[in-house]
């Protein structure tokens, strides 16, 4: 590829319904390919294949495209100089290329049919074909028979080409079949219509998975029997589980719409998805807005060997994300599912978010966090059996039974003031703080663990609520211990 070339990448998927997270990652490089190199970023629509749909698929591409940011500079909605930007709509084109190529004597008309090319003792195609005489195949084209259009494919040498990341491959002519390049339904075969397109539209990058280094050669030989120049190859790693095996649906979350039901941020998706195969060199920081990435991506950063996708891992981008958002903006972020929670009750959003803010690892759980405020969970004696603060059952219940008149006083239901009763009444009594807070904290959650102590819940929780929560628990403790 000339130097002078303004550098153009494209994410080409088939709208065959979630965005994988290997979609996602090969979206996220072909974007910061092209914008670190100051180049142009195209979608292009891939739905050769008719028969796997699915619909509404084009709209989840969009939707996912535009929540990361990955914004593109031309495609099917934007439109471009190269449009239209959606295979099926370009069909019209690919069919002079395929007879050029019959014109020349690179391809042929086959005429097999698909019991004959598919059965199980079929290893590849045999090149029945190939070498039909003329007269034969005029016959049967004007007879009407179903055909195909495949490549001539060398038979003897080999196809070696150069991938960025991967290095030198070569691969034995003898080992490729004579592929398909206009199906029977006159419909280009994916591998055909990807390098008319990536062409025409002056691709000079394509990125995509590992997975396409073996089909490479077949792209290289259609480049070099239309006479034109081979693109830069990028091919990215693998994806595993953190079980070794190839990233699954049995692994868990695999798409980025499910990531975000989980409650992932997609800025901390992003983030980590980067890391999934390419490291920044000396810089040793993990966490990069999107332009950072945009400012150090480089294609010699990206890694041959398989990326673990960890989502522990994510669960520690996503928390970074949370706690570095400002205040109101996590408030704001929350609100939805905290309403959820809280229905028509009134509650002090931002007391909440500050006590949640620090301890939340996904929004998705949020509701199992707080659902205590408005039903609290049963109540067990073992809440109340506390090594640490040395607190029983039955030391829970003297707290309690001298804690609630004192609370029942206090006037202004503010931090300070209800601070300032437990800790005279710690002074007065001799127990310990912890204990005093351990027999508060599950009287009125049902918990051991909450998101904040046991000032901030009964805050939240307003005075009355406390009071009638920290009753039921005494009642509780003098029945049972």
């Amino acid at each position: 590829m000339s130097k002078s070339k303004t550098v153009r990448t494209r994410f080409a998927p088939s709208p065959t319904g979630f965005m994988h997270i290997g979609n996602l990652r090969s979206a996220l490089y072909a974007y910061l390919i092209a914008r670190s190199n100051s180049g142009q970023f195209i979608l292009r629509i891939e739905d050769t294949d008719q028969e796997r749909i699915v619909e509404g698929s084009v709209e989840v591409i969009y939707q996912t495209l535009a929540a990361c940011g990955l914004n593109h500079d031309e495609g099917p909605d934007l439109g471009g100089p190269y449009a239209p930007y959606v295979q099926s709509e370009r069909k019209s084109g690919y069919l002079p290329y395929a007879e050029q190529l019959l014109r020349e004597g690179k391809a042929y008309y086959c005429f097999c049919d698909k019991e004959r090319t598919s059965g199980q003792e079929f290893a590849g195609y045999d090149r029945k074909c190939r070498d039909l005489p003329q007269e034969i195949i005029t016959a049967r084209l004007a007879a009407g028979e179903p055909y195909v259009i495949r490549q001539k494919m060398p038979l003897t040498g080999f196809t070696t080409f150069i991938d960025e990341v991967f290095g030198e491959i070569s691969v034995a002519n003898e080992e490729l079949e004579d592929q398909i390049l206009i199906k029977s339904d006159g419909f280009p075969t994916y591998n055909f219509a990807n390098v008319i397109d990536d062409y025409t539209m002056g691709i000079t990058h394509v990125v995509r998975g590992s997975e396409y280094l073996s089909s490479t050669p077949k792209y290289n030989l259609l480049y070099e029997a239309l006479g034109w120049e081979i693109p830069v190859y990028v091919h990215l790693p693998l994806i595993l589980g953190e079980d070794g095996s190839k990233l699954s649906k049995r692994h868990g979350a695999t798409s980025f719409a499910e990531l975000i039901d989980y409650g992932y941020l997609s800025a901390a998706i992003i983030n980590y998805i980067a890391f999934l195969g390419w490291s920044p060199g000396d810089d040793t920081r993990e966490i990069y807005s999107l332009q950072d990435l945009e400012q150090v991506f480089s294609i010699s950063g990206i890694s041959k060997s398989p990326a673990v996708f960890s989502m522990a891992k994510l669960d520690w981008f996503n928390e970074q994300y949370l706690r570095a958002m400002q205040p109101q903006d996590f408030a704001n972020l929350i609100k939805p599912l905290t309403d959820q929670v809280f229905g028509n009750q009134d509650y002090n959003l931002p007391l909440l978010a500050e006590l949640l803010q620090p301890r939340l690892t996904r929004l998705s759980d949020i509701s199992e966090q707080i659902d205590f405020f408005v039903v609290a969970d049963p109540l067990n004696l073992d809440l109340y059996r506390q090594k640490r603060s040395k607190l029983q059952p039955e030391t829970a219940a003297i707290i309690l039974t001298d804690l609630i008149p004192r609370l029942s006083q206090v006037t202004t239901w503010e931090h300070d003031e209800i601070l300032a009763v437990i800790q005279t009444y710690v002074t007065d009594s001799g127990y310990k703080l912890g204990q005093v807070m351990g027999a508060i904290r599950p009287s009125l959650s049902g918990r051991s663990v909450t998101p904040g102590g046991a000032v901030e819940l009964m805050l939240i929780l307003d005075q009355a609520e406390s009071l009638q929560r920290l009753k039921q628990a005494l009642v509780f403790l003098q029945q049972n211990s």
